[in-house]
């Protein structure tokens, strides 16, 4: 075959095919009907004489030229994007673009309302949507731009590029005047930090536990304490209101618990637990790394929220 046999939309319309494995995602997100898409297929596939698709339950599998053929597609594509890119003069005061970006409900709470604050005023035509995904669905939907950022402890989600925003850590949340914690301030006067002491007045506590924080869950288990689960929820969010009117305990991030305990009515002890020391930090795909606007955007995110001295982005292995 001859590279003049090929137009740079059916390479595009390969790629985006190739990372969502479906003919209509792919479709939907270069803006084209699926019959369209459909046609622009069955071009490429007698232009390379190879099937390149297959269907496979609900979408399509790549046949084994197409998997040889989409890192070279993808490789020229991010070639073209960037020297695309670097002539452009990005002015987020003038843009409308929509940004999406993967935040739970707690990382809503904690990084939205400075967030859009300064969108507000440095970007006014510019929107937000928060689209939080399962961690396995985050570096693909990064990668084929149905996200543009992802900000989260999320050290499940791999080949990313990332950057390190803030450190935390797991404390223990419960309601003023709960029996264990008065005794835990009482031996923390005396100097028993982590005691045989300590831990068996923990291992008193009922807790309360958010089912897509698996972290806290695996805190538990670590520390015997499963047994003592009495409610899984959703959401953090719903949390406060339930222990400050119960006897259960919750594990949350010291960074958001703060706040509630200071509001009033709330108590927080900080054991030492294992797993309890976690790094937030934002995720984005090496594709778009140069995009301009998405360039302001880390820029702004780690202007607003880093407490790292290290802004240079690492890239996450792949897990085997």
């Amino acid at each position: 075959m001859n590279i003049k046999d090929l137009d740079l939309n059916l390479l595009r319309l390969f790629d985006a095919v190739w990372r969502t494995r479906s003919v209509s995602l792919a479709a939907q997100q270069l803006g084209m009907s699926q019959p369209a898409a459909s046609q622009g297929l069955a071009r490429l596939r007698a232009v390379l004489g190879d099937a390149l698709f297959e269907r496979s339950g609900a979408g399509v599998r790549p046949t084994p030229r197409a998997d040889r053929l989409a890192q070279a597609v993808q490789l020229a594509l991010g070639t073209i994007e960037d020297a695309l890119n670097a002539s452009q003069v990005f002015d987020p005061q003038r843009s409308v673009r929509v940004l999406r970006v993967h935040l739970s409900d707690i990382g809503e709470a904690r990084f939205l309302p400075e967030l859009v604050l300064a969108l507000q005023h440095h970007a006014p035509g510019m929107q937000l949507e928060t689209m939080p995904l399962p961690h396995e669905k985050i570096a693909p939907a990064l990668d084929n731009g149905q996200l543009d950022l992802a900000i989260g402890f999320l050290p499940e989600v791999s080949d990313t590029l990332q950057q390190a925003l803030l450190s935390d850590r797991y404390v223990v949340l419960m309601r003023q005047g709960h029996p264990v914690a008065k005794r835990w301030a009482q031996l923390q006067k005396i100097g028993s930090p982590q005691s045989e002491e300590t831990l068996a007045l923990l291992a008193e506590l009922e807790f309360a536990a958010v089912r897509t924080h698996s972290d806290t869950l695996r805190i538990l288990e670590r520390m015997h304490w499963q047994h003592r689960l009495r409610l899984t929820v959703s959401h953090f969010l719903s949390l406060p209101g339930i222990v400050r009117s119960s006897d259960l305990a919750v594990l949350m991030p010291r960074n958001f618990a703060q706040g509630f305990a200071e509001a009033g009515a709330l108590a927080l002890i900080e054991p030492e637990l294992p797993l309890r020391d976690f790094t937030v930090s934002m995720h984005w795909s090496a594709r778009f790394d140069k995009d301009p606007c998405l360039l302001w955007l880390r820029g702004t995110v780690s202007r607003l929220f880093s407490t790292t001295h290290n802004p240079t982005p690492s890239t996450t292995e792949v897990k085997p």
